[in-house]
């Protein structure tokens, strides 16, 4: 990405290198639940107090069970939920004080997994990618060009594609235009939001190579939402595992994959599936169904389906440990002070 690329859309780098591009700090978002006149009021806790941060030029893997909040965190962090309490930096400047959501939206660019439902039917490719790019202000004759050339980045030859529709294109070959879209804007974060989830995998593997060329050529930094944990190890540096809101474990992507330290973590890479017929499952790693977030339980919130589970995992919300460099999980097993009779030595 020029210099002339980002000053034409107003982006410019506020924070040093080692400043983390994305600071979440208890971010919260609380769906109000529409009750009778004289019924209490009630809340979805669809996220509840997550922290983390986001490196620049790193990709950030989100994994968890539907419903355990990764979406909405994403939407957070784009602005298309509203944030309850907590704060978020976008390196350094946090938004609604230094930063307008306006700003925030050209530096942050969102791809989601419908790519039928993402693009406008009545638009041509290349207008649908030129599109951002002439709404900030940039002239038609360049918005066209960095259409076509991002056209020809990602795959798609501009004299084929370029005037054709969304229904005339594969769902391989419409995801490729909702990339190309997101980076008109010249984003510096990219959500992708079960982006491979609906491809097939052929198709899936030729997307992943194309956003890994994608994220070396423009300076990108990625926030890679997904239930499958193979992709996720694919394209990963560092892993967040969130159950009913919460951030349960955070570390980087190998040491998670080597060591899970959270129960809920080692569930769901037990759930995995394998080809070595002598590897297969027998006992469901995980029982039941996560709790109503509406009335979540008290203490760890997992409690109610952890095989390890005592009386202070019901009473006392579990504190973030670090456990080794960059690796923290929320688990009294792992906290010498919470008198948990499996405390790690």
């Amino acid at each position: 990405m020029s210099v002339s690329e980002k000053q034409t859309l107003g982006l410019k780098d506020k924070g040093g290198p080692r400043q983390p591009l994305v600071t979440a700090d208890n971010l919260t978002c609380h769906f109000p639940v529409r009750a009778g006149a004289f019924a209490p009021k009630k809340v979805v806790r669809a996220v509840d107090g997550v922290s983390f941060t986001v490196a620049k030029g790193e990709t950030l893997g989100v994994v968890g069970e539907s419903g355990c909040g990764k979406s909405t965190t994403a939407r957070l962090l784009i602005g298309l939920a509203p944030v309850t309490s907590g704060r978020m930096l976008f390196d350094g400047q946090q938004l609604g004080e230094e930063l307008s959501m306006r700003e925030l939206r050209r530096g942050v660019q969102m791809v989601f997994q419908d790519s039928y439902a993402s693009l406008n039917p009545r638009l041509t490719i290349e207008e649908s990618i030129a599109f951002g790019p002439k709404v900030n202000g940039v002239d038609p004759g360049e918005a066209r060009r960095i259409a076509l050339d991002l056209l020809e980045r990602i795959g798609l030859d501009p004299g084929r594609f370029a005037g054709r529709y969304p229904h005339e294109l594969s769902g391989g070959q419409r995801q490729r235009v909702n990339i190309g879209r997101a980076l008109a804007m010249r984003p510096r974060l990219v959500i992708l939001d079960e982006a491979v989830s609906a491809l097939d995998k052929s198709v899936e593997a030729q997307v992943l190579n194309l956003l890994a060329d994608l994220r070396r050529d423009f300076d990108l930094t990625y926030m890679f939402i997904s239930h499958d944990l193979n992709v996720v190890r694919f394209i990963s540096d560092r892993l967040m595992v969130m159950y009913l809101g919460e951030v349960v474990e955070i570390g980087p992507a190998e040491a998670l994959y080597e060591r899970q330290a959270h129960p809920y973590t080692a569930a769901l890479f037990s759930a995995m599936p394998s080809m070595d017929p002598e590897a297969r499952t027998e006992v469901p790693p995980l029982a039941g169904d996560p709790p109503n977030p509406i009335d979540p339980p008290t203490g760890c919130r997992f409690h109610t389906r952890c095989p390890f589970a005592e009386s202070v995992c019901a009473q006392a919300k579990p504190r973030a440990m670090t456990i080794s460099e960059g690796h923290q999980v929320a688990c009294h097993m792992h906290d010498p002070a919470s008198g948990h009779g499996k405390v790690a030595a």
